[in-house]
């Protein structure tokens, strides 16, 4: 299984460097870090030439504390990890969350509620629904983000620009199973 630093060093492979595309609702952005989320890490507003100018070892220290540790993500068994970190990184920690709850219920190991948060509940379930199926536990979660990319573009289709890079940063995470 690979370590946070390994998957830390993945997300920032998908994520790149810097970027402000107007269609883009996150704005500036580096190593995926968005200027909103990089004003909350220092506890004050910061320019986008601060964003420009961030260390890698920062957006390092707010994906392990924020995006992986924080929401507990670290406790969802290992063949779910990478996913769900990722998703939790791109969509937020609540919404990957989300996503494996209701495969865990759609899958019928439930029911938790499907409120974005990992307690004791979820955790138990996801423990069972992996154990039970194995890699399509994976790619039932990998549906689901498919889909939301799907809602996005359809509630607002200026997005639609970004949803074959999105599809593809999802299809990394495929484990050919058959759903």
């Amino acid at each position: 299984m690979k370590s946070v630093d390994e998957l830390i060093t993945d997300i920032l492979r998908r994520e790149g460097g810097f970027s402000n595309y107007a269609n883009d609702r996150g704005g500036a952005t580096k190593f995926g870090v968005t200027q909103k989320t990089l004003s909350a890490w220092l506890g004050r507003p910061v320019s986008v030439d601060e964003v420009r100018n961030m260390e890698e070892a920062t957006a390092r220290e707010i994906y392990e504390r924020d995006y992986y540790t924080g929401p507990r993500i670290d406790t969802l068994p290992e063949q779910i990890r990478p996913l769900v970190f990722d998703c939790a990184v791109n969509h937020g920690p609540r919404q990957a969350i989300k996503f494996v709850q209701r495969v865990i219920n759609l899958a019928g190991f439930g029911p938790v509620s499907v409120d974005g948060a990992l307690g004791p509940k979820t955790r138990e379930a996801a423990n069972l629904a992996q154990s039970e199926m194995g890699p399509l536990f994976n790619d039932a979660i990998l549906e689901e983000r498919r889909n939301f990319y799907r809602l996005i573009v359809a509630r607002d289709p200026s997005q639609e620009v970004f949803l074959k890079g999105w599809l593809a940063r999802a299809d990394e995470f495929d484990m050919g199973s058959v759903l």
